[in-house]
């Protein structure tokens, strides 16, 4: 076939796609208006996950999962923007990893605010400010964000969902390698490079800073002192510097998974992970029989992780995670049994245990 004659029935498949898109957005708009009515909220991540599940199985074309998935992500955030300006809080500035996972969860079309800390991203959310705020948990390679953690303990947030993103750490400056002296970053990502670092730049100062959209400003306008950043592609986008090396974390596979808090949580999937919180009495063997109810119901606990209570010397809040949702019998049982042992216990939300 000839190449007009191809470009002329693209022409025509895009304009029969705009106008079932336009179509799909008065749907939309009608689902909306029936959530407002009803007090029901405007992001549902079982609705996504299984939206998304289903175009798994149906799609038999030549375009991958994930092309499909990447095209109907920015279908729902342009949805998600129609039914209601959805609000989401995340850490920046603009170009952090917890930005981009936000992208990656809720798309272009919603509207985004940028915050300084973890505090205020729970608190925006809490005071209605935004719907949504999304914050790291867990890395692959350094562990669980214990600042994260503890904010839970006082929150009424829930979490409704989360985001597993593949992280690409880089260097970037504005000068040559050679003139290098001061490396800024997060401490996180320092503690993701360490092995590349004391092999590349071992005598360099390291230097922390909030994020790596941070240390990339300050690459810039320290550069005439030999300052250069680790961090992603993005954050030397925006700061107008040269990946000088990208992938230079120690683990291929490095991975953070990232949280996404608001009012609710989220109804049984089928396939969901519940995260929880206690702390048990003060009592010999306390932490033994509290765990055992885990056991005796045959619930799968796949983390747990220990802080400092803040209230009391060397007594300790648990965070656990669990296979399941809050509402399975099975859960709903050991949680009972849980409660005898323990002082305090509370569930931070159920949510997919698949990231599509």
């Amino acid at each position: 076939m000839p190449l007009n004659d191809i470009r002329k029935k693209i022409d025509a498949l895009d304009t029969e796609l705009l106008e079932l898109l336009s179509q799909r957005a008065d749907l939309v708009h009608e689902v909306g208006e029936i959530k407002k009515k009803e007090g029901l909220q405007i992001y549902a991540p079982e609705r996504e996950h299984a939206l998304l599940d289903a175009l798994s199985k149906k799609n038999k074309g030549r375009l991958p999962d994930k092309s499909i998935h990447a095209i109907y992500r920015e279908i729902m955030s342009a949805a998600l923007a129609l039914e209601d300006n959805l609000k989401i809080a995340y850490l920046g500035p603009e170009g952090t990893w917890t930005h981009q996972a936000a992208i990656k969860k809720f798309g272009h079309s919603v509207d985004y605010h940028s915050l300084g800390n973890f505090a205020e991203i729970f608190d925006h959310v809490t005071r209605g400010h935004a719907n949504y705020g999304v914050v790291p948990i867990e890395n692959s390679t350094e562990g669980a964000v214990s600042h994260t953690l503890d904010l839970f303990v006082e929150s009424p947030l829930r979490i409704c969902a989360q985001i597993l993103l593949r992280i690409e750490n880089g260097l970037m400056a504005s000068i040559p390698r050679k003139d290098i002296k001061t490396l800024y970053s997060h401490p996180q990502v320092f503690g993701q490079c360490r092995s590349w670092i004391l092999r590349n730049f071992p005598e360099a100062d390291l230097v922390e800073v909030s994020s790596t959209t941070k240390a990339a400003q300050l690459a810039k306008k320290n550069a005439a002192d030999g300052a250069a950043a680790l961090g992603g592609a993005l954050a030397a986008e925006l700061s107008e510097l040269s990946m000088l090396e990208t992938s230079i974390q120690d683990r291929a596979t490095n991975t953070t998974r990232f949280l996404v808090i608001g009012e609710e949580t989220c109804p049984p999937t089928g396939n969901d992970r519940t995260s929880l919180l206690f702390s048990v009495h003060d009592r010999p063997g306390s932490l033994v029989k509290a765990l055992q109810a885990f056991d005796s119901f045959e619930i799968n606990m796949s983390k747990i992780e220990s802080r400092p209570s803040k209230q009391k010397d060397w007594e300790y809040i648990f965070y656990i995670d669990l296979a399941g949702h809050c509402e399975d019998e099975g859960i709903k049982k050991a949680l009972n049994d849980l409660e005898t042992h323990c002082s305090v216990v509370k569930i931070l939300g159920s949510y997919p245990d698949i990231e599509l």
